[in-house]
C-alpha cells in the first residue's frame, strides 16, 4: 500500500476513534509516559501488503473489530466453572461474580453433557464429577437463584443435548420474571466439533442440524441478542491439533453453520452477528496471537465475499478463549499458574473478547476455591497492572507476527480447499459431512498428536516439570472432592420431582415435541412447552432417541 492509502486509512481510523466511547482510564506506561490508541507505519512510508493488516476497526479486522481496542472496553471475564449440584455451582457463581467476573460459563457434568438423567444406568459414579448436574428446568432455577439473568451474560458449554437445556435456561429466566427476548449470552451448540473430536453426540449429523437450524431461526426471530452457536476450535486443539488444523476446522465449522442458516432463507447479515466462536490459547506465545488475528481476517473475508454479507457486524468473528487445559501438568503443578499467564496474554494479544483462565489444579480435579480465585486474579492482574489494554493491537507490524499470520492463513486455506473437494457439491458443509462420515478429521488430529509426543520423546520439545527441570520442593495439593452423597442427594431430589408434577402435562408435551419433528416444523416452542411442564434432559432426548436414533462412531482400523 503507498502512502496516500495508508494516511487515508488512518484518518479513517482517527474518525472512528474519536467517535467512539472511551473508557476513563489511565492510558500510560508505569512510568507515566504517555502512549498513543494505535500505532502503525509513519507518514510517508510505503508498506507493501499493508492493507492485510490495516487498523483496528476496519476491514480485514487483523488489528481487531474495534478502533479502540480495549480503551472502549476490555474482554470480558468469563470463568468456566460448574461442580456438584445446582446449589453449590451457585454458590461458586455468586463467589466469581462478586470477586469482579463479567459473566457467567457453565460447565455440566458428564451425564448432562450426553443428555441422562442423574439417575440414568450410565450415569452412576459421574454426577456433578467434571461439571453441574441438570435434570429439568427447577435444576436451572437453582444454578441461577439470586442471579440476574436477564443483566448477566450466561455461556453454556454444550453441544449434543443444547438445545433442550437451552429451553430450561429461558423456562429459568422466565420464572424470574426476565424479558426473555433481551437475554445475552451464548450456547455452544457446535455438533460438528463433537464429531472431529469432543465425540459428546447423541443422533446422526442431520437430526443435530435440524435442531440448530430450528435454534438459529428461533434466536433471529425471539431472542436477537443471544448468540446461539459457539462454533468451537478448543475442543479440536486439546484433541492434539496444530494451530493451523484449529484454525481451519473451526472456520470450515462456522462456514458450514453459515450455509446452514442460509438454507433456512435467514438473511446472513442478520444471522451471522449471531455466530461466536470458542479458541485455545496454548503455548507457543506468538503463534497464537497469529492465528486470532488471521482468524479475523478470513472470517471477514469469506463472509464477504463467499456468502455475500455486506453488513459490516456480520464480517466480525468475535471470540472467546480458554486457556489450554492440554498444556497443564499433574507434575509441579503450581507450573500451571506461569503456563496459564502466558496463554492468557496471548489471548489478549490476540483481541479476544472474553476469556477463561485455568486453575492450576485442573489436571487433577475440579478447581478448589483458591486455585479458581488465583486463574481469576490472572486476568486481572494482566487487565489492570501489565498495560496491554492501552494500545490496540501492540504487535500489529511486527515482522515475524506478521509472517505467521499470513503463514497460518496460507495454510488454513489449503485445509478449506481439501474439505471442499471431499463433498458432492461444492459447499463447505457437504465436506465436513464426508470428512466426518471417513474419519479424516480425526485421523489428521491424531497424526498432529503423535508427532508432537515423538517430539517430546526424543527431546526436541521439552514441559518443564515432565522432561526437564524434574527436582521439585512442592508439595501435594489439597484438591477438590465431589462427594458420592451429591449423587445420592441428586438422584432423590430428581424422584421427588418427578411424583410432583402433572404426569399427563409431560406426556402431553412431550407428545407435541414429537409430532412437531415429524411434521418438519420449528421444534422450540414445543420442547419449551416440555421444560415448563419439568420433563427432564434424559426424558426430552430419549423422545427424539426413539424418533430419530442414535450415532455410533463407526469402526476404523
Amino acid at each position: 500500500m503507498d502512502a496516500d492509502g495508508i494516511a487515508a486509512g488512518r484518518a479513517r481510523w482517527q474518525a472512528r476513534y474519536d467517535a467512539a466511547r472511551k473508557r476513563d482510564a489511565d492510558f500510560t506506561t508505569l512510568s507515566g509516559m504517555a502512549v498513543e490508541p494505535v500505532y502503525g507505519p509513519p507518514p510517508g512510508a510505503d508498506v507493501p501488503g499493508f492493507e492485510r493488516v490495516g487498523w483496528p476497526g476496519e476491514y480485514p479486522y487483523t488489528r481487531g473489530l474495534y478502533p479502540t481496542g480495549y480503551r472502549g472496553r476490555t474482554w470480558t471475564i468469563r470463568q468456566f466453572a460448574g461442580f456438584g449440584n445446582a446449589r453449590q455451582t451457585n454458590e461458586r457463581y455468586k463467589m466469581i461474580l462478586g470477586a469482579g467476573g463479567g459473566g457467567l460459563s457453565v460447565a455440566f457434568d458428564m451425564p448432562t453433557l450426553m443428555g441422562r438423567d442423574s439417575d440414568d444406568p450410565q450415569a452412576l459414579g459421574e454426577v456433578g464429577h467434571c461439571g453441574v448436574a441438570i435434570d429439568s428446568a427447577a435444576d436451572m432455577d437453582v444454578l441461577f437463584d439470586g442471579i440476574d439473568l436477564a443483566g448477566t451474560t450466561t455461556s453454556m458449554t454444550i453441544s449434543g443435548p443444547a438445545v433442550p437445556i437451552f429451553c430450561m435456561y429461558l423456562v429459568a429466566a422466565e420464572r424470574q420474571g426476565a424479558d426473555v427476548s433481551t437475554l445475552d449470552g451464548t450456547l455452544q451448540t457446535d455438533i460438528f466439533k463433537e464429531y472431529i473430536a469432543q465425540k459428546e453426540w447423541l443422533f446422526d449429523p442431520e437430526p443435530h442440524l435440524r435442531l440448530i437450524g430450528d435454534l438459529m431461526e428461533y434466536c433471529a426471530r425471539e431472542i436477537p441478542r443471544y448468540k446461539p452457536l459457539s462454533v468451537s476450535g478448543y475442543h479440536i486443539r486439546e484433541a492434539g491439533s496444530t494451530a493451523a488444523q484449529e484454525l481451519a476446522y473451526t472456520l470450515a465449522d462456522g462456514f458450514g453453520y453459515v450455509e446452514l442458516g442460509l438454507s433456512r432463507g435467514l438473511d446472513v447479515n442478520a444471522f451471522a452477528p449471531g455466530l461466536s466462536f470458542f479458541f485455545d490459547a496454548h503455548l507457543d506465545f506468538f503463534e497464537e496471537i497469529a492465528k486470532f488475528r488471521a482468524a479475523r481476517r478470513i472470517w471477514a473475508r469469506w463472509l464477504r465475499d463467499v456468502y455475500g454479507a455486506t453488513d459490516e457486524r456480520a464480517l466480525w468473528l468475535r471470540f472467546h478463549t480458554q486457556t489450554a487445559g492440554v498444556s497443564l501438568t499433574a507434575q509441579q503443578p503450581v507450573n500451571n499458574v506461569v503456563r496459564t499467564a502466558v496463554e492468557a496474554l496471548a489471548a489478549v494479544l490476540g483481541g479476544t473478547n472474553s476469556l477463561h483462565t485455568n486453575a492450576l489444579d485442573e489436571t487433577l480435579a475440579l478447581p478448589t476455591d483458591e486455585s479458581a480465585e488465583i486463574a481469576l486474579r490472572t486476568q486481572q492482574v494482566l487487565m489492570e497492572e501489565t498495560g496491554v489494554t492501552n494500545v490496540a493491537d501492540p504487535l500489529g507490524g511486527s515482522w515475524y507476527v506478521e509472517a505467521l499470520t499470513d503463514k497460518l492463513e496460507a495454510e488454513a486455506e489449503e485445509i478449506f480447499a481439501r474439505i471442499t473437494a471431499m463433498g458432492s457439491d461444492g459447499t463447505v458443509t457437504s465436506g465436513i459431512l464426508r470428512g466426518i462420515e471417513d474419519g479424516w478429521f480425526t485421523g489428521q488430529i491424531a497424526e498432529a498428536a503423535f508427532a508432537y509426543q515423538l517430539a517430546l520423546e526424543d527431546g526436541s520439545k521439552h514441559v518443564v516439570g515432565v522432561t526437564r527441570h524434574l527436582g521439585t520442593v512442592s508439595k501435594p495439593l489439597e484438591i477438590l472432592r465431589v462427594s458420592q452423597e451429591v449423587e445420592v442427594e441428586q438422584r432423590r431430589l430428581l424422584a421427588t420431582r418427578r411424583a410432583a408434577r402433572d404426569r399427563s402435562r409431560v406426556d402431553a408435551a412431550l407428545g407435541r415435541l414429537v409430532a412437531a419433528a415429524r411434521a418438519e416444523e420449528n421444534m422450540i416452542p414445543a420442547m419449551l412447552d416440555a421444560a415448563r411442564a419439568e420433563a427432564t434432559l434424559g426424558e426430552i432426548c430419549d423422545a427424539l432417541r426413539r424418533e430419530w436414533g442414535v450415532y455410533r462412531e463407526p469402526a476404523r482400523f
